[in-house]
């Protein structure tokens, strides 16, 4: 079957409509005004729309490529330099004008913003992992507009192959977003080159795993961005193992970023195979290796298996293994019956303290206040 004809895109674009947590993807071809810095204009009209999609409660993540291409052009050179130096160089001068054109288009319509740097280690490491997750949900909580970009001026490695599209997708992963977008200076997916076919469709919808979707994205970038069809759609296969779907279209038009959130037609829809909750639990069933066990109560047994609630650290007896925060544990009861395993929020150390207590009793044991619960039900898997 044909990847644009898949019988569920109608109702996939409904229940797009439905998303309520989006990470945007901007890419250096868009943001930058013919390789002579920003375009600022246009940063201006996404601005408008992010703010108008803010106000009707939505939760947004923006990924802002072009610090490179600012950097190169506040410097006056005549081309994206080659040598790393020189790009970290110019990432860090560009960084400034970047952020401080994102805030200030922001400040128009009463947002804050923050910047985020990241580094593929910090996505890489479990304990950094769940540092950056924490404060950037903290950030939309509290109504501010993230803006993310790869951490060029320290992690050579991502300047040479890193690219934002990828980022976009870990960061849908980190926080769990119900979708993608990934804004481009093309409409979309092509079926073939519009380069060398003017008249190729658009592929409308297909899940993100399709392999015919592999000749049709080619390859190829231009001078200033680094991505292209190839890494957009490893991008959306990467957002898709977290249940996100992915939206790739034409930033150029204008109000395009309200009209795909509201579920518009327009642009690739690259859906997952799974929900975002079953793909998660999958993964952490069967892809992590468990580092520890908690031994739980029967009274925490049953709240566990017949009630689908979280493990609070109340109901633990005993903690075996050596594990840290954001490690695969395994849950048992008295009788030694696997009953769960899930993601815990306190290392070993911290889980014998506070084994057998009240969750209000956390701080004063460990001299912070973390999560309530020792296993989030969200993040435990019956077995």
């Amino acid at each position: 079957m044909s990847p644009e004809l898949l019988p569920a895109a109608p109702d996939a674009r409904v229940r797009l409509g439905m998303a309520r947590r989006w990470v945007i993807k901007i890419g250096s071809a868009l943001l930058t005004a013919s390789g002579r810095g920003l375009d600022r204009d246009r940063i201006e009209c996404w601005a408008e729309e992010l703010a108008g999609l803010r106000r009707q409660g939505y939760q947004l993540a923006l990924v802002s490529s072009g610090a490179v291409a600012e950097g190169v052009s506040r410097l006056g050179l005549a081309r994206r330099p080659d040598r790393i130096h020189e790009l970290q160089a110019a990432a860090a001068v560009g960084q400034m004008g970047l952020i401080q054109a994102w805030e200030t288009a922001f400040a128009r319509h009463g947002l804050h913003t923050a910047l985020v740097l990241l580094t593929h280690d910090d996505l890489a490491d479990r304990e950094r992992y769940l540092n950056a997750r924490s404060t950037l949900r903290t950030l939309l909580d509290h109504g501010v507009i993230p803006v993310i970009n790869e951490n060029d001026t320290v992690a050579t490695d991502e300047i040479r192959f890193g690219d934002n599209d990828t980022l976009g997708a870990l960061v849908a992963n980190l926080l769990e977003a119900d979708a993608l977008m990934l804004l481009t200076d093309q409409p979309g997916l092509h079926e073939r080159d519009p380069r060398l076919d003017a008249g190729a469709p658009v592929v409308t919808c297909a899940l993100a795993a399709d392999p015919v979707l592999d000749t049709m994205a080619g390859v190829g970038a231009g001078h200033l961005g680094r991505g292209g069809m190839v890494t957009k759609l490893r991008a959306a296969r990467l957002a898709a193992r977290s249940g996100a779907c992915t939206l790739i279209a034409d930033g150029r038009e204008a109000g395009i970023i309200g009209r795909l959130a509201a579920g518009g037609s327009e642009g690739t829809l690259l859906l997952p195979e799974t929900e975002r909750l079953a793909a998660r639990k999958r993964w952490i069933a069967g892809q992590l290796q468990t580092r520890g066990t908690l031994v739980v109560d029967a009274g925490a047994a049953a709240a566990l298996r017949d009630h689908g609630r979280s493990l609070l650290p109340v109901g633990v007896r005993s903690v075996e293994g050596a594990f840290v925060r954001g490690e695969v544990v395994v849950c048992r009861d008295e009788s030694g019956r696997e009953i769960a395993r899930g993601l815990v929020n306190y290392s070993a150390a911290e889980a014998r303290r506070i084994s057998g207590r009240t969750s209000a009793e956390i701080a004063s044991l460990l001299g912070f206040a973390g999560e309530p619960e020792l296993v989030h039900r969200d993040n435990l898997v019956l077995v």
